[in-house]
């Protein structure tokens, strides 16, 4: 298989897919790049191998066709002041324009592309309109593990019009590595935290982990589908009345497959689903009527911490508790804490999931882990045990 490492690109026009979907402020001003980071080892490979780069990706949800707020021209001045080196900017995906570009395009420049989302048929995963993304390039490369998950024309299909010549940048590499070595190369104790809101979000990554881990964490908002499901009283914390069967059945099928599922003890209650409301420590089962389950409380902390400090092998996503709101943060911080503090003693450590990272990043911990992934739902699919469309492509 072709890799960034073994291709010769002398000469050649490549055109990579990235994932630029970054958060823009009013002043269309980018303000958080790490995925325009995570991009840049492939891109400056590529470019010192004498390849000029075509760059496409999409940013955000337009609707209707372009949308100045959706524009890749905003991210033009970070990406250029990152490279050290001026970048273009095709003001359409496709056209006779911007074939006129492509061609023109020499060794060792850039080119970026207007959103693909602009046009209806990237999403549809249109055949033509891959062929006229593929015109005019002599090598396809997919460094956008956060949409490999999609079957999109700028993902998947394109692939088709590079029969020899498709491969992987280092980053869907190293996701690919690092969730690989979770899911098939764990050394034990394995544990897996879960938080988050939503039970129904994780029941098939949940169930895959079943088969794999020593230690399954639970916790955040779907804590209290499970406690609730038990008989526990939750008050008016978040619950899933519908699941209450599925949580009764997972924490059996735990049982029967020896896992040790731990859920929080304790917990940090408060009157309103607000940073500045009443709050006490309640047990977990035992939460007043009318008061809600907000964060992890300490004996809940002391527990899963002692568990993830004696592990070899993490996997953390989704948070202990509405960590946005600071008076509620205190559990996510500490599980953070605790796993960078294994992985520190030697364990390793994946964290994934918008909210894990962006807790990690948060507390400027994202070092001390040894990876964080960027695709929060193509990781959550792939640790399901799905194939990803835009892998598979390429992996044949």
């Amino acid at each position: 298989m072709h890799t960034l490492d073994n291709y010769d690109f002398t000469g050649k026009k490549v055109i990579m897919r990235v994932d630029f979907n970054v958060p823009l402020n009013d002043k269309f001003e980018v303000t958080d790049d790490t995925r325009i980071r995570a991009a840049l080892p492939s891109i400056k490979k590529i470019l010192e191998k004498g390849g000029a780069l075509v760059l496409m990706s999409h940013l955000g949800r337009p609707k209707e066709g372009p949308e100045n707020k959706f524009s890749l021209k905003h991210v033009v001045p970070r990406l250029s002041e990152l490279l050290g080196k001026p970048v273009k900017f095709a003001d359409d995906c496709i056209g006779n324009k911007t074939l006129e570009m492509k061609k023109n395009l020499q060794p060792e420049e850039v080119l970026l592309l207007e959103n693909l989302r602009f046009h209806k048929e990237e999403q549809k995963g249109d055949e033509d309109f891959s062929g006229k993304l593929a015109e005019g390039a002599d090598v396809y490369v997919n460094d956008a593990f956060g949409t490999a998950h999609r079957a999109h024309a700028s993902t998947t299909i394109v692939v088709k019009f590079f029969p020899n010549d498709s491969m992987f940048g280092y980053l869907i590499k190293s996701e690919l590595e690092s969730m690989d070595k979770v899911l098939h190369q764990s050394e034990k104790p394995f544990t897996a935290v879960m938080g988050g809101a939503k039970v129904s979000d994780k029941i098939l990554i949940i169930e895959n982990f079943l088969e794999k881990v020593d230690n399954l964490i639970i916790g955040g908002g779907m804590t209290y589908t499970f406690i609730r499901a038990q008989g526990g009283k939750t008050g008016a914390s978040l619950c899933e009345e519908d699941k209450l069967d599925l949580a009764l059945d997972l924490i059996k099928k735990a049982g029967e497959k020896g896992v040790n599922l731990l859920l929080p003890p304790d917990n940090i209650a408060a009157d309103q689903f607000d940073n500045n409301a009443n709050t006490r420590v309640t047990k977990s089962d035992e939460i007043p009527d009318g008061w809600m389950g907000l964060d992890i409380g300490p004996e809940t902390i002391k527990t899963f911490s002692d568990v993830i400090e004696k592990s070899k092998t993490i996997l953390w996503n989704g948070p202990m508790g509405v960590f946005e709101m600071e008076n509620f943060q205190n559990g996510t911080v500490s599980i953070a804490k605790a796993i960078s503090k294994a992985t520190g003693a030697g364990a390793f450590s994946l964290v994934g999931g918008g909210d894990s990272v962006a807790a990690v990043n948060k507390y400027n911990l994202a070092d001390k882990v040894s990876y964080v992934s960027t695709g929060g739902g193509a990781m959550l699919e792939y640790m399901e045990g799905k194939e990803l469309p835009g892998i598979k492509a390429i992996r044949g």
